[in-house]
């Protein structure tokens, strides 16, 4: 299977290092043209859990130079997904499916605008990482991996995806509950990301603080009011204990969002704070904690 990794930052090369560690044909492909260059000439050397190793894997910033691809998987930032996916169309053929692990809610839907709906797979992950430096990433936490379709069928491909990711190591499974995945994990990144970088914390500094802890619940508390409302099954009957059972088992680990600000990159709250703010909007229902959420990291963006 050629599998192309489309946004190879932290989780996207780790993913595909533990992919190609697996035996998998992978392709790394990213615009961070120093990522590559470091990758190209010395491999991808991953360090962390499993302790560290050198990985040999494809990598370019020219994603022609991969050819058609059998799985395409979307690693991008949220607020990339139509431009990379409109982008990734020159690699895929008739047969290929396409795997989103990324972060955020609509992401599917920017994906049917440039694909078969039928050929796409939605997926989320809880495991960590960060890049150390150019070529080097840092794997800091273990973690799940879902994989289901619009459908809710657990067809032959997905089967064959959860068998290669858990010989690469993930604890991967199945979903017929494609939507309460997808939402579950929103949930998490709700209570975690943005606190965490308003905070500028590891997840230690969330669960650590008995006040902290009492803003991830409202956090939740206000989602699951419309998540409720729009009938979503998620996959935990208490989302507050799991946002803090997925903060401890990230304790030591800074979340992506907190990553992009403190290197001064756009961050994702349109699509994680944002994002349940507007669909509580449209229901009727007022979130302004999550609200608020939004507004101060937008104000600490502008601020720099």
């Amino acid at each position: 299977m050629k599998i192309a990794v489309v946004g190879s930052g932290a989780m996207g090369s780790l993913t595909g290092g533990l992919l190609r560690e697996a035996g998998a044909d992978v392709h790394l492909y990213s615009v961070n043209r120093e990522h590559i260059k470091n990758i190209k000439l010395n491999g991808l050397v991953i360090e962390g859990i499993g302790g560290q190793r050198t990985i040999k894997v494809n990598a370019t910033i020219n994603i022609e130079e991969i050819g058609i691809a059998d799985l395409i998987i979307m690693f991008v930032k949220s607020y990339d997904t139509g431009a990379a996916a409109d982008f990734a169309r020159k690699i895929a053929g008739a047969n290929t499916f396409v795997l989103t692990l990324q972060n955020g809610i609509g992401n599917i839907e920017v994906l049917g605008r440039f694909f078969d709906t039928d050929r796409i797979l939605a997926g989320t992950t809880d495991a960590a990482a960060t890049i150390v430096s150019p070529g080097r990433v840092k794997h800091t936490s273990g973690g799940n991996i879902y994989i289901g379709n619009l459908t809710g069928e657990i067809t032959f491909r997905i089967k064959e995806l959860v068998n290669l990711l858990q010989k690469s190591g993930f604890n991967a499974h199945p979903t017929d509950n494609t939507i309460g995945m997808i939402w579950t994990k929103f949930i998490m990144n709700l209570a975690i990301n943005p606190l965490g970088t308003i905070l500028r914390v590891t997840c230690r500094g969330l669960i650590d603080n008995e006040h902290a802890r009492v803003l991830m619940k409202n956090i939740v508390d206000e989602a699951l009011q419309v998540a409720e409302k729009k009938g979503i099954q998620l996959l935990s009957a208490d989302m507050v204990q799991a946002a803090y059972d997925l903060a401890e088992k990230n304790a030591d680990s800074q979340n992506s969002m907190l990553q992009d600000f403190l290197k001064g990159k756009r961050t994702e709250i349109d699509f994680i704070s944002g994002a349940i703010v507007r669909e509580g909007e449209q229901i009727g229902i007022d979130t302004p904690v999550n609200r608020t959420m939004t507004y101060l990291i937008k104000a600490l963006t502008l601020r720099g």
